[in-house]
């Protein structure tokens, strides 16, 4: 050993190499049927592990990095994780696209970022305009009923406490697209109060006229609101779409109606995002987008047996 270490100042590099073996000496790499521990107690790892960390003090750090630093990553490998700097949460590439490692609740959803839904699993993106936190989709929770054809206004649905919505002409998978059409009462839970959660997850509310009128303003006016909002192209809205540039990222898509007799209408055509908010008791006011006009209507309408279309939000 004396003969080594005075190698050893002789040789900087390989003072270097004798100052790790002695880390790892103490750190003990157990190495047991190709299989790898790193502990502070010479135990191997566990049979069902190819490699194991045991601590009771300190924990394992993964990559840190920007969401630009790690785009710049070269073909990233299937199942790669770190950590997102901006987002400040775990993140994997799943071979395709970079997604969360697991979804916050809905209430602690950082705006920006997708949460789940844990009454269904549903997963919502959300964006950040102004002030204001909007889902990215429409809210689809509920059990599909059945919509009646009639010649008076009435509803399928009633308050037996299961949140129900009509899918697009009775259609289950209009619904996975557009998100569900929803009788006003319903999606209210049966409440009159401007601003409440209704069907929303905990955190989220149905916006009032006012809260529209927010975005509205911030978006331009009424005039071209409608077009900074409608997704671009023409997957989800039929031609010419007009005005659609999507600049605010809440991706309004054409989703048609329930109307009061029973029927459907205008898919791909139009949509129409209810409001928490009532006029004279009776009527209910909504906002309206249309693939042949950049305009976001303010209207209200007085048959709250209609199937429309439902953002929440919250104020961020």
């Amino acid at each position: 050993m004396r003969q080594l270490l005075l190698k050893l100042k002789r040789n900087s590099g390989m003072l270097l190499a004798f100052f790790w073996i002695c880390q790892f000496s103490i750190v003990n790499f157990q190495f047991a049927r190709a299989q790898l521990s790193v502990s502070n107690n010479n135990s191997a790892a566990h049979p069902s592990a190819m490699f194991e960390v045991k601590s009771t003090e300190k924990g394992l750090l993964p990559p840190r990095m920007t969401t630009a630093q790690r785009d710049a990553i070269v073909n990233p490998a299937e199942g790669l994780y770190l950590f997102n700097l901006d987002k400040n949460m775990m993140e994997f590439f799943n071979g395709t696209e970079w997604r969360q490692f697991s979804y916050p609740s809905s209430s602690e959803v950082l705006c920006g970022n997708d949460f789940i839904d844990f009454r269904d699993n549903q997963v919502y993106p959300t964006i950040l305009i102004g002030t204001q936190c909007w889902m990215k989709k429409n809210m689809n929770i509920g059990v599909m009923v059945n919509s009646t054809v009639t010649g008076s206004s009435h509803s399928d649905v009633s308050n037996n406490g299961v949140i129900e919505k009509y899918c697009f002409n009775n259609d289950p998978a209009y619904c996975a697209i557009y998100g569900g059409l929803y009788d006003w009462n319903e999606m209210m839970q049966y409440s009159t109060t401007a601003g409440v959660q209704g069907i929303c997850p905990s955190g989220w509310h149905i916006p009032t006229d006012a809260e529209w009128t927010i975005l509205t303003d911030y978006l331009g006016g009424e005039d071209v609101a409608g077009g900074k909002m409608k997704e671009t192209g023409l997957t989800h809205w039929t031609a010419p779409n007009i005005g659609a540039t999507n600049e605010s990222g809440f991706t309004a898509i054409g989703t048609g109606i329930r109307y009061y007799t029973g029927t459907f209408d205008g898919i791909k055509n139009s949509t129409y995002l209810t409001s928490s908010s009532e006029q004279l008791t009776l009527y209910v006011i909504y906002r309206g987008a249309y693939g042949g006009y950049a305009k976001l209507w303010r209207g209200s309408y007085n048959l709250k047996t209609e199937g429309e279309s439902l953002r929440c939000m919250r104020t961020n």
